[in-house]
């Protein structure tokens, strides 16, 4: 089963900026860093230390009200205490603050309107609109922290939508690249060689599950990790200790995928427990189908001399172990085309085959691309001094 990540081609006919319906990411960002910076100022206007004197005091004021306001209020002892208790702490609070911060007379205003031997709400309410000149210094702190979240969910974007840029660019640089191919190199210099591997290989593989144990399949596979060019998919957990603990790791693949089909009376006839193999193998069929040839051939387009040169490397082992030596030379051939000094310019001509249709082509021709590339370029520099300039959070 192959798990191969191939370079997803970016939509040819895609624009260059982001949605239209929103700003993009660089106006969140410049509108986030205004907002924030227009929250510092207002601070600032104040003296970050008085309102943060002021902020303090009115939120333990508002917790004061706030957790009383039910236990204050009526006639009877407990409410009675509890209203001491209030106006303790309440007047406690007020006499810590300078005589000369700003808003004073707002918490003494609050602290007038409970000092009563009997509190309603009515009298909580009047507390709390008391305060409210304080309730400013603590919304100027709410909303710069407000604000700098939104700087940070904003570079989040900024940097993601920087990384996407990285990718259209590429793509429009490698579109360019393609643009100046020789669309009549002979490419089948290297198609040929690469199909005649790829056959080869195929076959070889399919011949390999027919003769191989499932636990020497297995051992391939788990080795096949190591091996970055070699994809394939690990074997689950389940089914690999199977493989390797029970004796029916030594059918072949394709043996246990028709024992899985048979029925418990017949299938007693060849393994210890019928249902041990139900239960990990006849689960994992579509895993057993697609272990085949496919993580060991070569791509068409192929990929560039040195890449190609690295995986055939990697390939050699795997190959040899489950091929002869017919298949391993057809692979040696394959790597012998990236020593050939047309290599590159063959490689490109596939490429630009394969990768131009009719539309890309046109907007190579009429100059669509290339424009594309410098708004893309244009754009990705004005996000990276912004961020760059950006060292809020």
């Amino acid at each position: 089963m192959s798990e191969r990540v191939h370079s997803a081609d970016a939509d040819s006919d895609a624009g260059v900026g982001t949605d239209d319906d929103g700003p993009t990411p660089l106006e969140a960002l410049e509108a986030a860093r205004q907002r924030f910076d227009t929250a510092e100022r207002r601070i600032a206007e104040h003296g970050e230390e008085t309102v943060e004197e002021v902020a303090t005091a009115y939120r333990d004021a508002t917790k004061l009200l706030d957790d009383y306001v039910d236990r204050a209020t009526g006639t009877g002892k407990e409410n009675f205490q509890a209203y001491i208790e209030l106006e303790g702490k309440f007047d406690g609070l007020v006499s810590s603050l300078s005589d000369d911060i700003v808003e004073y007379e707002a918490f003494e205003d609050s602290l007038e309107a409970i000092d009563k031997r009997r509190l309603s709400e009515s009298d909580f309410e009047r507390a709390r609109q008391a305060l409210e000149p304080a309730a400013e210094y603590a919304d100027l702190l709410e909303e710069r922290e407000a604000a700098r979240e939104e700087v940070a969910e904003a570079r989040k974007a900024a940097n993601k939508r920087s990384r996407a840029l990285d990718d259209e660019i590429a793509e429009r640089e490698r579109l360019l690249e393609l643009a100046t191919a020789d669309l009549d190199a002979p490419v089948e210099r290297l198609r040929e060689p690469i199909e005649h591997y790829n056959e080869a290989i195929r076959e070889a593989v399919q011949e390999y599950r027919l003769a191989a144990s499932a636990r020497e399949v297995f051992d391939l596979l788990e080795r096949s990790a190591w091996y970055p060019f070699v994809n394939y998919e690990q074997p689950p957990d389940d089914l690999l200790e199977y493989v390797h603990e029970n004796p029916a790791g030594e059918y072949t693949i394709p043996e246990l995928l028709e024992y899985a089909d048979y029925s418990r009376s017949k299938l007693s006839h060849y393994v210890d427990s019928a249902d041990e193999l139900k239960r990990n193998v006849a689960t994992q069929q579509t895993y057993l189908d697609g272990i085949d040839a496919e993580p060991l051939t070569v791509d068409w387009p192929p990929e560039s001399a040195g890449t190609l040169r690295r995986r055939v490397r990697e390939y050699r082992p795997f190959v040899a172990r489950v091929a002869d030596e017919d298949v391993v030379a057809s692979l040696r051939e394959v790597r012998l085309l990236t020593t050939d000094s047309d290599y590159d310019r063959l490689q490109t001509a596939a490429q630009a085959v394969a990768r131009l249709d009719p539309a890309e082509r046109e907007r190579l021709t009429d100059g669509r691309v290339a424009d594309e590339l410098e708004a893309l370029r244009a754009e990705r520099e004005r996000l990276e001094a912004a961020l760059e300039a950006d060292d809020l959070v």
